[in-house]
């Protein structure tokens, strides 16, 4: 089992969604967040005043899903998030060893 996490920008979270639920995918965590990358932030204007904005609000999404189903996300989720420009996010894969649904103490994929 793999576990991705998903760094995005806020307007793309639906289409990231619509994607993965195409593919099956049920079950994600959704979670704002902030951050910067290469871009480092943005200066916007308010009013007359100028001002940076260091921290540029994102989207961070997690699914944890089989080994099997990891390539089709991981391009599911790149085609829906991207826009080409910079700042469109991230994808970390992680392994992980166990999974226990805690309701019926299902393990392993069953329990995804």
């Amino acid at each position: 089992m793999k576990k991705i996490e998903v760094i995005i920008k806020p307007f793309k979270l639906e289409e990231v969604r619509d994607a993965l639920s195409s593919l099956g995918i049920e079950g994600m965590t959704i979670t704002e967040v902030k951050g910067f990358g290469r871009q480092k932030g943005s200066t916007e204007i308010y009013g007359r005043t100028e001002y940076t904005v260091e921290f540029l609000p994102k989207i961070k999404v997690e699914v944890v899903l089989s080994d099997s189903a990891l390539e089709s996300a991981v391009y599911a989720v790149t085609k829906a998030a991207q826009t080409g420009k910079i700042g469109d996010g991230k994808i970390f894969v992680s392994p992980i060893e166990e999974v226990i649904r805690i309701r019926t103490e299902e393990v392993g994929e069953r329990a995804l």
